[in-house]
């Protein structure tokens, strides 16, 4: 396969256009490489995942988080980034995060017209019922074990969730206007959680996007690929 194919691919399922005018999605490295026999899939682009992807023989790395720089020794591989244009496609990072935890099917339908930029990479979530935000907790667990919460007002229970994965703290007032009881996101400050006005559930930055790995299996059937071994770097004390 062609590198320019698996851009296509992806571009086809989230165009780059979308991007955010800071980001650095796209091509990360582009050299003269033009076939692709394996991709290594990743989340970040470390040291540690180009020498993954050498001694797994991959010609490419496919990877969420951008490079803002790029070390001179990663020039001999191909790297090719999705990130903003990813978190807002439909099917992209925060819908898969909503996906893994059962809950598409209530799901609110995504606007056509943007009014504001959360509405662009926020998801919401309106359930049936009210839900214990004990049991809550519980299904967030599946996700991420170390979870934080804050619950400034003491909110027994929940019914509209306001998801966006990442790092999504700055659209906590958009969810509270929009009547979010809760919101789940990562990468929550101190200061951001003093003032929440809803409870704010922070499952960690890498926790929320490491899922995008298997949407990058199936936007490539027809490539040998290499799922990269890699953790938060945080390290949790229980």
């Amino acid at each position: 396969m062609l590198k320019q194919d698996v851009y296509k691919q992806i571009n086809d399922f989230a165009p780059y256009n979308t991007a955010e005018k800071w980001d650095c999605s796209g091509w990360i490295v582009d050299n003269s490489k033009k076939s692709v026999e394996k991709v290594m899939l990743c989340l970040t682009v470390t040291d540690d995942i180009v020498e993954q992807a050498e001694k797994s023989g991959c010609d490419l790395i496919l990877s969420h988080h951008p490079l803002f720089f790029v070390p001179l020794k990663y020039k001999d591989i191909n790297i090719l980034c999705a990130h903003t244009n990813l978190d807002k496609a439909i099917g992209g990072t925060t819908d898969t995060l909503i996906e893994k935890l059962g809950l598409s099917e209530y799901q609110e339908a995504i606007p056509s017209i943007f009014e504001t930029e959360a509405d662009e990479f926020v998801r919401y979530v309106n359930l049936e019922k009210t839900l214990n935000i004990n049991d809550f907790i519980k299904l967030l667990h599946f996700i991420s074990p170390n979870l934080r919460y804050v619950n400034n007002n003491g909110v027994k229970t929940i019914k509209k969730i306001a998801f966006c994965a990442g790092s999504g703290s700055e659209f906590i007032n958009d969810a509270y206007l929009k009547s979010a009881d809760a919101y789940v996101t990562g990468d929550m400050k101190f200061h951001t959680a003093l003032e929440s006005p809803i409870v704010v559930f922070d499952i960690g930055h890498f926790e929320s996007e490491i899922l995008i790995l298997d949407v990058f299996k199936k936007l490539l059937p027809k490539i040998y690929f290499e799922v990269a071994d890699e953790k938060s770097p945080f390290i949790y004390h229980g």
